[in-house]
Parts: C-alpha cells; structure tokens; sequence
C-alpha cells in the first residue's frame, strides 16, 4: 500500500513538474499551479469514469483498465498534498474558527472516504477490463456518478471557499 502511495505520488508531482515553470517543482511549487494541476487531473478523472458509465455495458475495456489503475494513486497524493499544504495554510489565514475546522475535518474525512470509495470503484473497472461481464449496468453506472459527481462538489467547495481563503483563484 505505501509503494502504491509513492508510485501515486511520484506520478502527480511529476505531472505538476511538468506543468510548472522552470525551477518549480513538487512541494516546492507555487500551490495555486499544484492545486489548479490537482484539479485539472481529477476531473480528467471524473470525465474519463463519466464516459465509461455512459457507455455501459459496452465499455472499452482497455480505458477502464487504465482509469482504475489512475484513481487510487491519483486521489491519495492529491489528498497529502491537500492535508499538508493547503489545509494548514486555510487554518492559518483563518484564524482556526470553529466553522472553518470543522470545514476542514469534513474535508478529510471526505478525503477517507473517497479513497474508500475510489478503492471499490478500482475493483469493478479491474474486473470489467479484466473480462467480466457487466452484470448490472444500472448499478454500475449509479456506483461511478455517485463517486465522480462527490469528487466535483468537493473541488467546487474548495475553488469556492479554501482556496480564495489562502489567496489563490482558481475559476475552474
């Protein structure tokens, strides 16, 4: 599990190197181009699972191999990121309030749950690429926009509200 967290991570902070200016990189980069990098990645995410569930049964099976072979990885280092940068500069620039905590426990506590869910989606693309037989196509279709559509609240609720906190714009 850690080696998947750090091939996870290695892949997104590679992926924001190569979207960052010359001598910005990885923890170091100005986190408005990390998260705005962060965001873009996870609504490839959301469209690439968005396609899939639109076109069940009959899904390429090679893209849902690859989807899920992204989501896990993906999520978690975009979450540390998130839990060690921006959240501590949101408490900062906000004094800690009750509200503003209690924002950012519900933040993490998504974070735990999406990484629960995305863990469950992975196992249904794994066996749909893999070969299996969809099933349930309804169901599986409702399972994939339950996790995509949560993933794009929670980046609307931070362009929206966390990240203008700490001074970045982000406008999606």
């Amino acid at each position: 599990m850690n080696e998947e967290r750090e091939r996870g991570s290695t892949l997104f902070e590679k992926r924001c190197e190569n979207s960052m200016p010359a001598g910005l990189s990885g923890r170091a980069a100005v986190p408005s181009a990390v998260m705005k990098r962060a965001y873009e990645e996870k609504l490839k995410l959301c469209d690439a699972l968005e396609k899939i569930a639109d076109a069940l049964p009959n899904v390429d099976r090679l893209k849902c191999l690859g989807t899920a072979n992204a989501i896990v990885p993906l999520l978690r280092n975009i979450h540390q990121y998130e839990e060690t940068i921006i959240f501590p500069a949101y408490e900062a620039a906000t004094g800690g309030g009750n509200a503003n905590l209690a924002s950012i426990r519900r933040l993490r506590a998504e974070h735990v749950e999406d990484e629960c869910f995305a863990g469950e989606v992975t196992e249904i693309l794994l066996a749909i690429g893999h070969g299996e037989a969809v099933g349930n196509a309804e169901a599986v279709g409702f399972m994939l926009r339950g996790f995509f559509e949560s993933m794009r609240r929670h980046i609307a609720f931070e362009r929206e509200h966390v990240l203008p906190a700490i001074g970045i714009i982000d406008q999606g």
